[in-house]
């Protein structure tokens, strides 16, 4: 890797046929404005906003009663952190150990340093089988690297099967929540979506389509129910990859990623490198927290897991395709690196008082929400307006941190992000770097502070009130008056 840390060997070993030097930045910067204008149009949106309140609050409602239930969570809150914060210092360690487990179960792994390789290596895959259709499970890996839109231009058509994936695509939309990417949508859009798009990807919406939540299910798995029985390939992502065993898994709660991963002849797995975990007993830990986390169950209602093919039971032919795409530089920084630990949960986003305000689609990325404004800016670097403002789009209220089921300081890591982001450079910052050396080389010479300090209190009268520039910051606050004289001439003669 292109950075490493203490303690951790250089990532992966020599002997090692792994990633070259990428020649991509990880999935490349939107053209998107920064997040304060984005997030000022959608406040406008009464409609989303009050799409967002509702959700996020029952969410969030519901994942407190949930967690309250158990009396040791923070103690499996603290495990989970320390399980994650352990497989990434031996990250390099725990892959070759899943490559080989992978390999010796039947599988094949593949290597992809950016989204273009990644995307690349799925394409040739699925023209290999000579297919032009693949059904998928919910992944935000393949949203990431942009997968659908790069097999569209191979020619091959990908069809999500989460219902609410189902409606960002037929919406032509994009998702704005990690765990309910259609949660800026009510039901009567639902509706008019289905009844308007479906149509023209497959199997068309009933006549007198309602907008109860039954109706659009069923519409839903109507269209679908084709969809799973003819495709020949399916790609997936996972939430964890088991090192030991090399068994992939993936929670969900309807039923669509069962079929994804069991009735195609190949299965595609496109999964970020610190997905992976060193043993079954560490993924005791995540089958208890991430449910009550998430959807507020305590128990997940589909949990599939696979070990590569087996004779006459399933998908004959998976691929695991390990994505790193700026993980590594994350996983070199030592303040940064511990946003790897998110298992994806979405609980930090349903806190969030900006998030509640200004939805997903502000953030500019496939990851929105408070673990999306430390996570993106450190795989895609901080060099686009909006990703440079992404660390700035927080109160630092702590909410999320309380929430986080791996106990990710997000506030600490805003702030670190802030400061990078301010050392860039630019004519403001050019400026603040020479006061502060000036104020620092008065602070040094006491006689000329002094000096300095005696200049100010003579001249008040002439001072503004208010501090120059920024003035929708400062028209609401106004600069402290000068004492008549300094301190230390006071000191000096009542005290001396």
């Amino acid at each position: 890797m292109s950075g490493t840390f203490v303690g951790m060997p250089a990532f992966p070993p020599p002997t090692h046929p792994a990633f070259p030097p990428p020649t991509h930045p990880a999935f490349p910067p939107p053209t998107h404005p920064a997040f304060p204008r984005a997030a000022r149009d959608a406040v406008r949106d009464t409609t989303l906003r009050e799409n967002l309140r509702h959700a996020t609050h029952t969410i969030r409602d519901k994942r407190a009663k949930a967690v309250a239930e158990l009396a040791d969570w923070q103690q499996l809150r603290e495990a989970g952190k320390r399980i994650k914060d352990h497989t990434l210092r031996h990250l390099d360690q725990y892959l070759v150990q899943l490559e080989e487990s992978v390999t010796a179960a039947g599988g094949t792994v593949h290597w992809a340093a950016d989204a273009d390789e990644a995307n690349r290596i799925v394409a040739d895959l699925i023209r290999a089988t000579g297919e032009t259709e693949v059904v998928k499970v919910k992944s935000m890996a393949t949203q990431e690297i942009g997968l659908n839109e790069a097999l569209a231009a191979e020619g091959i058509r990908a069809y999500e099967t989460d219902l609410a994936e189902l409606i960002v695509q037929l919406g032509d939309d994009r998702p704005s929540h990690i765990l309910v990417p259609a949660i800026h949508r009510n039901r009567g859009e639902i509706r008019d979506i289905f009844r308007d798009r479906m149509g023209s990807w497959g199997r068309p919406a009933p006549d007198g389509l309602t907008d109860t939540p039954a109706d659009l299910a069923e519409a839903a798995r109507l269209h679908l129910r084709e969809k799973f029985l003819r495709a020949k390939v399916g790609v997936s992502g996972a939430n964890f990859m088991v090192a030991d065993t090399g068994t992939l898994v993936v929670f969900e709660s309807e039923g669509n990623g069962r079929m994804c991963l069991t009735l195609p002849e190949t299965l595609i797995s496109v999964v970020g490198i610190e997905k992976v975990i060193p043993t079954w007993q560490d993924l005791e830990v995540f089958l208890q927290t991430l449910p009550r986390s998430s959807t507020a169950e305590r128990m997940n209602p589909y949990t599939s897991m696979w070990t590569g093919p087996a004779d006459g039971d399933g998908p004959q032919d998976f691929h695991l395709v390990l994505l790193d795409n700026g993980r590594t530089e994350a996983l070199a920084d030592e303040v940064g690196r511990q946003a790897l630990r998110c298992i994806r949960c979405s609980a930090c986003l349903n806190v969030c008082p900006v998030y509640e305000r200004a939805g997903g689609h502000a953030y500019g990325s496939v990851y929105p929400g408070p673990i999306g404004a430390i996570l993106t800016p450190q795989l895609r670097g901080t060099t686009s307006e909006i990703d440079a403002s992404l660390p700035y789009a927080s109160s630092l209220c702590g909410a999320c941190y309380e929430v986080c089921p791996v106990a990710i300081d997000i506030p600490e890591v805003l702030v670190h992000l802030r400061e990078k982001v301010a050392g860039q450079g630019g004519p403001g910052h050019r400026l603040e770097k020479a006061a502060m050396k000036a104020a620092g080389w008065a602070m040094d010479h006491p006689r000329v502070l002094a000096a300095g300090e005696r200049a100010a209190a003579r001249t008040r009268a002439l001072h503004p009130k208010r501090p120059p520039g920024a003035t929708a910051w400062t028209d609401s606050r106004d600069l402290p008056a000068f004492p008549e004289k300094p301190f230390r001439d006071w000191w000096k003669k009542n005290r001396s």
